[in-house]
């Protein structure tokens, strides 16, 4: 009967629908995060039931799917994931029957869901790529995905990716597990520039007027969250967890974006709890309850060629506990080209024993040493730190160090109250801070 109303409600040319995926897959080429690593290595780790390596697995698993039907698309419908032949057991390779699934519904006009019904998912990378005919088009997420830990299974693909998509809801309150522990010990990013880069969770590219809302990610491989030239992104409600010391593992990812809202939400980590990347503008992050983790950063910038401005970031009632930054800007020195970072706030944030509760460094380096043969060519403007207060747990609360060659400018400190055990102190480099209200611990001229 399911099989009967999903005829009625929308006939699916499933099989041309597999073929314009495979040309996808093999003609596009998503962006990469600016992690600035060579993935060009593959490593064999884990099995599971997965079948099929490569670009033949993927082909096998498609035209192996027994669709409810053909057709050119109807309108709306709600296609649950089990009607397309997936278990949920947490065994089975479900991978097909959710990518039957997207295929069916993307070629729907109007409201289109998916579902992904409660039990346990495990997969290796499924892509939901448009576009799609749809108006919009509901991932609703009730189960529990798990991602397949041989990393064969991804090549140079991440784990669960969204892209070229107008008008996507990512709901349910379902989780995404990266099952990531496996693949930690390989993870030599962040003592060496020329790594394997592992598979993100979630990565967003190219997409507009996307809703994620009540989803939980868990242990990813890398990223949690990777979104690259994504328009009108809201997030709320999320949960994203991973041990402290988990490598790179940050919560959200950010780059060449614009009108990214990202709000109330819980984010413990082993990096950034959100690094708002180059070429962003109007992002907004308020509600953010983050650590442990690295803070909530801006950057790294200057790292790449050409690489676009940031313009326009609130970041706003958030507290931090046990992070060992607070409110980051961090730029590279010797940038091959100039850009900038301007129009920042950071306002009403609290410290619960942070590092660096607020920090602007220009020297940034994340490895053991860094070659510097010329000082950061980032111009940092018009950069606020209003109403932050709480404790931290370094003796210097607030670290301006800027460029040698393009001091900051307009760096606002206001109604600052930073406390340490011992004293806290401040420090800056290459800035003259305007100081209003009471600015606790006192300011220093640099």
């Amino acid at each position: 009967m399911k099989v009967e109303i999903i005829l009625i409600i929308c006939i699916n040319a499933f099989f041309i629908g597999v073929e314009t995926q495979i040309a996808q897959e093999t003609t596009a080429n998503p962006e990469q995060l600016s992690t600035g690593a060579d993935s060009s290595q593959t490593y064999f780790i884990g099995t599971d039931s997965i079948g099929g390596e490569g670009a033949a697995g993927v082909e096998q698993q498609l035209s192996a799917v027994k669709t409810p039907a053909t057709g050119t698309g109807g309108s709306g419908g709600t296609f649950n994931v089990k009607d397309f032949g997936a278990k949920g057991d947490g065994k089975t390779d479900d991978c097909k029957a959710i990518q039957a699934a997207w295929q069916t519904a993307c070629k729907c006009t109007g409201s289109p869901k998916i579902v992904i019904s409660s039990g346990t998912y495990l997969t290796g990378p499924v892509q939901f790529f448009g576009p799609c005919k749809a108006t919009t088009i509901t991932v609703q997420v009730e189960g529990t995905l798990k991602a397949s830990t041989n990393l064969a299974k991804y090549g140079s693909h991440d784990w669960i990716q969204f892209g070229w998509v107008n008008g996507l809801i990512l709901t349910g309150g379902g989780t995404f597990d990266g099952q990531g522990a496996v693949s930690w010990p390989y993870n030599k990013c962040p003592a060496n520039k020329k790594c394997n880069v592992l598979p993100t969770n979630l990565k967003f590219n190219a997409m507009t007027g996307t809703t994620v809302k009540d989803i939980k990610s868990v242990n990813s491989k890398f990223f949690h969250y990777g979104l690259i030239n994504v328009q009108k992104f809201n997030a709320s409600g999320l949960h994203i967890t991973a041990p402290g010391d988990s490598p790179n593992t940050d919560g959200m990812h950010i780059e060449r974006s614009s009108d990214v809202t990202i709000t109330n939400s819980v984010i413990r980590t082993g990096d950034d709890c959100i690094s708002v990347g180059h070429g962003n503008s109007h992002v907004t992050i308020k509600g953010i309850t983050c650590g442990p983790g690295h803070g909530i950063s801006v950057g790294s910038l200057g790292r790449y060629q050409n690489e676009g401005d940031v313009n326009g970031l609130i970041v706003q009632n958030c507290t931090l506990t046990g992070t060992q930054n607070g409110v980051r800007v961090k730029t590279w020195e010797n940038s091959p080209t100039p850009s900038k970072a301007i129009n920042m706030t950071f306002e009403d944030i609290i410290m619960n024993n942070v590092g660096n509760p607020i920090i602007i460094d220009q020297t940034y380096c994340p490895y053991v040493s860094c070659t510097s043969t010329a000082p950061s060519k980032v111009k940092l403007q018009d950069i606020s730190f209003k109403k932050i207060r709480g404790t931290s747990s370094t003796p210097v609360a607030v670290m301006l160090e800027c460029s040698k060659n393009l001091p900051c400018q307009n760096v606002v400190l206001q109604d600052i109250s930073l406390s340490h055990p011992s004293g806290a102190k401040s420090t800056c480099q290459n800035v003259q801070a305007k100081i209003v209200g009471t600015v606790v611990p006192t300011p220093c001229k640099g």
